[in-house]
């Protein structure tokens, strides 16, 4: 069974299908970073959805979500926008931490698995 990576450099890969599982990169909100969580979750939340579809999948495969936030007093904005883009009939398993990000203005990043 062979590896497929999609957008790829010499270092990384924004996603990476083995078999029938697909594994994100971090997903950040670079063209917005700056901006409120919400707007900044949509957009990662975007990102997410665009290299599930690259790959032949959707948001309704996602097994697992790990979450990102800069500040924890983000977690009810962040959750204000997941809950208007998750599919509320496939939600995925999903965990939230604090962590310190590489840019000052990212406030979050996601980094999802899912299936073909």
């Amino acid at each position: 069974m062979s590896i497929t990576r999609h957008g790829s450099n010499r270092r990384t890969s924004q996603a990476v299908v083995d078999g029938n599982t697909i594994y994100l990169a971090g997903q950040i909100a670079n063209n917005v970073k700056g901006t409120s969580i919400e707007v900044q979750t949509t957009e990662a939340l975007a990102n997410i959805e665009l290299l599930l579809t690259d790959c032949g999948s959707n948001k309704s495969k996602i097994l697992r979500i790990t979450v990102y936030l800069a500040d924890r007093a983000d977690f009810d904005g962040m959750n204000a926008a997941w809950t208007e883009w998750v599919d509320g009939d496939n939600p995925p398993a999903r965990a939230t931490t604090q962590a310190v990000l590489l840019d000052p203005d990212w406030r979050i990043e996601m980094v999802a698995t899912a299936r073909l």
